[in-house]
């Protein structure tokens, strides 16, 4: 995952701040994971004291955060030592799937020159043309409306944890096996443990999990486009704080792209000095906010269905001009979002 700077003074200033106590410390980083799991447990233990409507939406945000969490860990925070961080992330708090899993899978996913690539990117949300015709009409009905706002965020998770299960069935590598079986065993424990408490654990599933995972996709709706150029594929989302410290400032999807070593606490900081840099660098794929893809997408779906390829081929696509908030005002170029894939696994968002 090789770093892609703006200019060398963005180089020299990122450097500087990475010689911070701040940031050699990662102070905030272990203050978020003492947070996360002290939190979680303790509405778990002291649920019934709560309420149980109190304590489904403590823990919806929990473990929404539990899930930002672990992509932090993947990218190398707080320490060093991937063995290390990937203790913190180990435990299945989320549910759905392994940390390796998502991993493995993520780390794939950062090769920015096969981004939102159907047969290189595991987390892209474009299908290949081939794939696109041979789904059945009813199944591309069901894309179109997984496209929409609100049907990413309850068919989603459905749909994702669907093909994800069908991985762990399919699993036939001896790593993969592995960590299905740690990951399914620690959740049998956790299950245990939360049923001991007096907590139900299918309450835990529908109530929780699920809706925490629908959240990722909040995050994930149209934070990548099919682009000729690589470093313009990933959107910057000028969200409010609350979701930026819900998703630890991925929304500043295009600089975490570039700088991935970058802590989370350190995404906003560099996004504001090169604001106007990245809108040129990113084409202007630039949005003020969540709210923003809500109003424009309740009803009508992101329309791209299959992968347009490098010269975008208008035979296997269907082309769509975003209006965003931010474009230079002659840009009216056609673009295009992601699009959930049938058959790829896409893990916390």
């Amino acid at each position: 995952m090789a770093n892609d700077y703006i200019n060398a003074q963005q180089c020299a200033v990122v450097h500087q701040l990475a010689r911070s106590w701040l940031w050699r410390s990662e102070l905030p980083t272990w203050l978020l994971i003492v947070t996360v799991y002290s939190g979680w447990f303790a509405c778990v233990i002291f649920w019934q004291t709560l309420g149980l409507f109190a304590t489904t939406l403590l823990l919806i945000v929990l473990t929404t955060w539990y899930m930002s969490l672990q992509h932090e860990l993947i990218h190398g925070h707080p320490t060093r030592w991937p063995r290390l961080n990937q203790l913190f992330g180990t435990l299945p708090l989320a549910v759905w799937y392994p940390y390796g899993l998502y991993r493995d899978s993520h780390l794939a996913h950062h090769r920015n020159h096969t981004l939102t690539d159907p047969d290189e990117d595991p987390e892209t949300y474009y299908l290949s043309p081939e794939r696109w015709a041979q789904l059945k009409p009813w199944q591309q009905r069901i894309i179109h409306l997984r496209n929409t706002f609100p049907g990413r965020l309850l068919l989603g998770p459905l749909l994702d944890n669907a093909a994800t299960l069908k991985v762990m069935v399919l699993a036939r590598e001896r790593a993969a096996i592995s960590m299905w079986l740690i990951h399914l065993s620690l959740l049998g424990g956790l299950f245990y443990w939360m049923q001991q408490q007096g907590l139900s654990p299918l309450w835990f599933v529908g109530a929780v999990s699920y809706p925490a995972l629908a959240l990722t996709k909040v995050r994930s709706f149209y934070e990548h486009r099919a682009e000729e150029a690589p470093l313009a594929r990933s959107v910057n989302n000028e969200a409010a704080w609350p979701w930026r410290l819900l998703f630890l400032n991925l929304n500043y999807h295009s600089v975490h792209h570039d700088l991935p070593g970058l802590p989370w606490y350190g995404l906003r900081k560099v996004y504001l000095l090169y604001r106007e840099g990245y809108h040129q660098r990113n084409q202007g794929f630039r949005v003020a906010g969540y709210g923003e893809w809500l109003m424009r997408f309740w009803r009508k779906p992101v329309n791209v269905n299959a992968h347009p390829g490098t010269h975008k081929d208008a035979q296997n696509a269907d082309h769509f001009i975003a209006d965003v908030r931010h474009p230079s005002p002659d840009d009216a170029r056609p673009d295009f979002s992601a699009n959930d894939a049938a058959d790829t696994t896409r893990l916390a968002g």
